[in-house]
């Protein structure tokens, strides 16, 4: 990225930019004196000019143009502004839930952490709005075979240009805001779908309660198999607490499943700690770049790929409208959304599991309740087919909705997680 500098009769210097990390001193004439003529140039590439002294300039290396360029991050969700599941509630994460968007929780024994955007109210670090929050809520003992940790997993068509699993493979950069009641050496791990490439990283929190910004680079990976199809390319992994068993030695990459490194601070080993975490980067190269902020719709739209949440908690009345189907016969209704997106794969449907919850309008009987839960009869990446059921009372051939039933707690969710 070359800086050119111009005199207001026409002249200019231009500082052009190469790709290495080696740092450059140019001195400079004294007062009053000009620059001798030369016949060659040097060209500094990828360098920051600062001070260095008297008459001098000096070049430090910088982030290229490209680690600059939009979508260079390969987290969605990093800031952790959507929450499409639970709106900012608090939730005890079973094994494997997800929570805020692209976010997964994991934990061997049930009920030792809860999970909530924003949680205990504190302020983010400038430039965020959001942070995923994690409370330990018992003062557990992490077994040799115990794993506690948040994932987000990276398909595989978002990370091929990586080339990792090749011999050019690329290095890439982890950066994140975290703070933490504890302080001491933390731990996580990245690896590829099948776990059988590990590569585990610390980071050290110093002072209680204070946002940290880390760093972390990570070595390209030249074998084990690395997916650039719509599966799982990479597994990013936060330990809160991790067992000998899947714990390995940080900075070299292993054939071991190991979610975090040796020796890491346990979360979940204080009653009461506390974790968040919040701007995620994990971008090409080795210098972290600033935290790619995308607008609130395009994040969302990113979030829509793996989860659609039709849900009448945004509803401003009990009586919230999914969508508009017709009548098959007298108790069957068909509805057919199509999702803002396209989504990953053909999703899933999860709804409340009480039919009541449910209902068809008909204008010329009304509300009419749900005598089973919907569900998909056949669906594709963009749209599906909801068959919703009634006891009768329907007119075969007559436009309807399906609505929630008097309530504000009915969805439909949608999800095609990897």
């Amino acid at each position: 990225m070359p800086v050119k500098l111009s005199s207001a009769g026409g002249g200019s210097v231009t500082l052009d930019t190469p790709s290495t990390a080696s740092n450059y001193t140019v001195t400079l004439p004294a007062a009053n004196a000009t620059l001798a003529d030369t016949s060659s140039t040097q060209t500094l590439t990828n360098k920051t000019l600062t001070a260095a002294g008297s008459n001098t300039v000096e070049a430090t290396s910088g982030p290229t143009s490209s680690q600059l360029a939009g979508n260079r991050n390969k987290i969605i969700n990093g800031a952790m502004m959507i929450d499409q599941r639970n709106a900012g509630a608090s939730v005890t994460p079973v094994g494997g839930d997800y929570t805020l968007d692209r976010w997964q929780c994991f934990g061997n024994q049930p009920s030792k952490y809860t999970v909530q955007q924003n949680a205990g109210s504190i302020i983010p670090p400038a430039g965020f709005a959001k942070y995923f929050g994690v409370t330990s809520t018992s003062a557990y003992t992490v077994l040799s075979g115990d794993y506690f940790l948040i994932r987000q997993t990276i398909e595989g068509l978002n990370c091929f240009d990586l080339a990792w699993g090749t011999i050019s493979a690329t290095t890439v950069t982890l950066s994140f805001w975290v703070r933490s009641s504890l302080t001491g050496t933390f731990g996580g791990s990245v690896q590829n779908a099948g776990q059988t490439r590990s590569y585990p990283f610390t980071y050290v929190i110093s002072s209680a309660n204070t946002w940290t910004y880390i760093t972390v680079t990570i070595p390209g990976e030249t074998t084990g198999t690395w997916l650039t199809t719509n599966g799982a390319g990479i597994l990013l992994n936060i330990g809160l607490g991790v067992g000998s068993t899947y714990s390995g030695a940080a900075g070299s990459w292993s054939s071991n499943v190991y979610l975090s490194a040796t020796g890491a601070t346990s979360v979940v080993g204080t009653n009461g700690a506390t974790f968040y975490i919040t701007g995620v980067q994990l971008e090409k190269g080795a210098t972290a770049t600033p935290f790619e902020n995308r607008l609130y719709g395009a994040e969302l739209a990113l979030c829509q790929r793996y989860c659609v949440n039709y849900n009448s908690a945004n509803a401003s009345n009990t009586y919230f409208t999914y969508g508009y189907g017709s009548n098959i016969t007298t108790t069957r209704q068909d509805y057919a959304p199509n999702f803002p997106v396209q989504m990953r794969v053909t999703p899933s449907l999860t709804t409340t599991g009480t039919a009541s919850n449910y209902a068809i309008y008909q204008a010329t009987t009304g509300t009419i309740s749900c005598s089973a839960v919907p569900y998909i009869a056949a669906g594709s990446f963009v749209s599906c087919q909801i068959i919703s059921t009634t006891a009768g009372s329907l007119t075969a051939g007559q436009c309807t909705s399906l609505i929630s039933n008097s309530n504000n707690t009915s969805y439909l969710l949608f999800t095609a997680e990897l």
